[in-house]
């Protein structure tokens, strides 16, 4: 029976097996396109129409899961193939001797290696990172390496490459430009970073300790701004400003301009201001000035700005050996920079003695030994006004290196006095200006005359501070000669004192105004008030076993006081001996 049924199954006179499906072209057919065949031969009643539906719909849950493995077994054959690859080696490139070819570096050994086409020509700088294969050929670039030592430039060779120097016992080196630093001006004491197998030379970096001190713009301090120094201001402008006013009779007497000023005086009394404002004058006149308009006989650019670099000698100082010399050459460097822009540079160096200090025989005992003969030599490779102006502030110019104040270095020192009575007045109407507000009761008192008001405002303030009352007296010196001095606050005062006296009048004043809730303007009350604050006791005059502060604060020669006493709740302390006579 079953034989019968099997013979049924086939069509007549047709073979069965695989000749059959080889004969009909259906090897390989795909199950739904029979599953399809069967459904269309049955007829839209037929009961086995809902075996086959069952039979396609596992048919297809089948097929697309071994689509899902398969596209998961291709995808970990990728990564097994990727993990399994030999990895890409990173070099350097050094040159690009024609195209499709680059000379790199790879580990410390040179290749003249292949180019891949697809990689952007733009994108092939000296000095950058590349991707080579097994066949050492560049297929990518990755731009600059961002690590990297940092070496000083000790010369810039005339076909672009650069030579270092580095620490005592290694060689100096001689490195090419980077792309990004070829043309680029380099000097020597320019910071460099060079790439990691020390080859070539990639980024020039900013020294943020140089730029510190330029200011973008010279002073804009004017001469009337400074009050009560009228004889100081008057020797400065005669040394920088006549040269360049009377050129002419100047150049018939074959006169050699000043390239160096000091300005020495107790503390607080405008140095600073005096060479701010020498700064902003000169670099005006030299601006305007019709000669400057041509180069002079060095090919030097006509001036058109300003540049003031303002240090203070302590900022100069450094723990590291060469460090500090190193500061004062790259700030001379940074000068002759500008100059070449076409600015002036005024080189303004406050606290002087703290770096330009008596130098001794050991460099252990003072860093002056070799710090002043680099300031020097540094000087005589200048010249004049036309180049850098050099401007010295120093309250002991006592104890500055005889080198330095030699004529030829700094040709000018001008002293800057504490101010007198009518100086004090003077510095007082700067800082007290008829712009503010003043008491209405005081003004009215003046028969409305607010000028008069401020005359008579400055006029107590001076009063109060040049009185030689017993509240007045500060401290009392004793002299080599035998003579004893008492000092009172005429006498210590300075013009930063007499700016922090009208200061605090303000505050007094804002602070009235404040409270109360209605305008209330400057006083006498406020001022003399301000006075007494300011020289309080303790303030302004350190301990008395200071006694090497105390020696500061006065224009007397510090070998010349034996002892020193202060007044401190209106009563005379114990003399303390500075230099006793032997």
């Amino acid at each position: 029976m079953s034989d019968h049924r099997r013979a049924d199954s086939s069509p007549p006179n047709q073979p069965n097996g695989p000749e059959a499906a080889k004969r009909d072209g259906q090897t390989g057919t795909d199950p739904l396109e029979l599953i399809e065949q069967c459904l269309a031969a049955f007829a839209d009643d037929d009961p086995r129409r809902k075996i086959v539906y069952k039979l396609r719909h596992a048919v297809m849950l089948t097929a697309a899961a071994s689509q899902q493995r398969e596209a998961e077994f291709k995808k970990m054959g990728d990564v097994v193939a990727k993990l399994t690859a030999p990895a890409n080696r990173i070099g350097t490139l050094l040159d690009i001797p024609g195209e499709g070819l680059a000379r790199i570096v790879v580990g410390g050994a040179e290749y003249y290696a292949n180019v891949d086409p697809r990689v952007p020509a733009a994108d092939l700088k000296i000095g950058t990172q590349v991707l080579v294969n097994e066949a050492y050929a560049v297929i990518k670039t990755l731009g600059y390496d961002l690590n990297g030592p940092i070496l000083k430039v000790a010369e810039a060779l005339p076909d672009g490459r650069l030579r270092f120097e580095q620490e005592m016992g290694r060689q100096s080196l001689i490195l090419q430009r980077s792309s990004d630093l070829a043309g680029m001006e380099l000097k020597a004491g320019d910071e460099v970073r060079i790439d990691p197998s020390h080859r070539i030379a990639i980024e020039k970096l900013q020294d943020r300790k140089a730029s510190k001190h330029v200011l973008d713009e010279v002073p804009k301090v004017t001469w009337e701004q400074i009050g009560g120094q009228g004889q100081a201001i008057a020797a400065i402008r005669k040394a920088i400003e006549y040269p360049l006013l009377h050129s002419e009779t100047f150049q018939q007497f074959k006169f050699s301009q000043p390239k160096g000023f000091l300005l020495y005086g107790p503390p607080g009394c405008g140095k600073t201001l005096i060479g701010q404002a020498a700064a902003g004058s000169l670099s005006k006149l030299v601006s305007e000035s019709k000669q400057d308009g041509q180069s002079g006989p060095a090919g030097r650019p006509p001036v058109t700005s300003g540049a003031f670099l303002h240090v203070k000698g302590p900022e100069i100082l450094n723990m590291w050996l060469g460090e500090s010399e190193r500061m004062v050459r790259d700030l001379f460097a940074q000068a002759r920079s500008r100059r070449k822009e076409g600015a002036l540079p005024f080189i303004f160096i406050d606290e002087a003695e703290s770096i330009l200090g008596t130098r001794r025989a050991m460099r252990s005992f003072n860093i002056s030994n070799t710090l002043v003969p680099m300031f020097c030599s540094e000087m005589d490779g200048i010249e004049s006004l036309r180049d850098v102006v050099i401007i010295l502030a120093s309250n002991r110019p006592d104890l500055i290196d005889p080198a330095v104040l030699r004529p030829g270095r700094i040709d000018r020192k001008i002293k800057v006095s504490r101010p007198d009575r009518a100086a004090a007045a003077e510095i007082v109407r700067v800082y007290l200006n008829e712009e503010l507000p003043l008491n209405t009761e005081m003004v009215a008192e003046c028969d409305g005359d607010k000028t008069a008001a401020f005359s008579f405002l400055v006029e107590q303030v001076v009063n109060a501070i040049f009185a030689r009352t017993d509240e007045n007296r500060l401290l009392s010196i004793r002299l080599r000669s035998g003579q004893s001095k008492v000092l009172y606050r005429g006498d210590l005062v300075s013009g930063a004192i007499l700016s922090s006296i009208v200061q605090r009048a303000k505050e007094k004043a804002i602070d009235r105004t404040i409270q109360s809730g209605t305008p209330a303007g400057l006083s006498a009350k406020d001022l003399l008030d301000a006075v007494s604050e300011e020289f309080r006791e303790g303030e302004m005059l350190p301990p008395d076993d200071a006694a090497e502060e105390w020696l500061k604060l006065l224009d007397h020669h510090p070998e010349q006081v034996v002892g020193i006493s202060s007044f401190r709740r209106g009563r005379q302390t114990e003399e303390r001996l500075v230099n006793p006579i032997i």
